[in-house]
């Protein structure tokens, strides 16, 4: 991404992200019945690395404008999977906001992202890139996400 500041600004964005609601995952493994020495003994499972590896991939080879595209138009259907699932678990097994903030963070729309993305994506267009490849970027972060459900929805 050497040289474009909007793809690589997108990322960076993305990478806070992850910093600011890494915090709320030990409320929310809590309320989940979780403690330090089950996280510590947890195996990752294939199937739900997949989509963080992709998107791993996409940020250090992918056409940045085109990636940036594919994320923004994923991430407003995986806040809505974070949403419906915050809620089920409110719901159905008593969690309350504290418990449910690592979710919640997900189901708001990020800021500034979809501003990032259209940024990045005009960056490309500027330099005469196509947004061809956000098609494919696209379906294999939905199949990926897709696998990580299912893997969940088999344990």
């Amino acid at each position: 991404m050497a040289g474009d500041a909007a793809g690589a600004g997108f990322f960076a964005g993305l990478a806070q992200g992850e910093n600011a609601v890494l915090p709320l995952l030990e409320p929310f493994a809590a309320a989940a019945g979780l403690d330090q020495a089950a996280l510590d003994a947890h195996v990752p499972l294939a199937g739900c690395q997949a989509y963080p590896s992709y998107v791993a991939w996409l940020a250090l080879n992918a056409e940045p404008g085109a990636a940036a595209l594919a994320l923004a138009a994923n991430f407003a259907a995986w806040g809505g999977y974070c949403a419906g699932l915050a809620g089920g678990l409110r719901d159905r097994y008593g969690f309350d906001d504290v418990a449910c903030g690592f979710l919640d963070f997900f189901a708001g729309p990020g800021p500034d992202l979809d501003a990032q993305a259209v940024a990045a994506a005009q960056a490309a267009l500027d330099r005469g890139e196509t947004l061809e490849r956000a098609r494919v970027y696209g379906r294999l972060l939905h199949e990926y996400e897709s696998t990580f459900w299912q893997t969940l929805a088999g344990l």
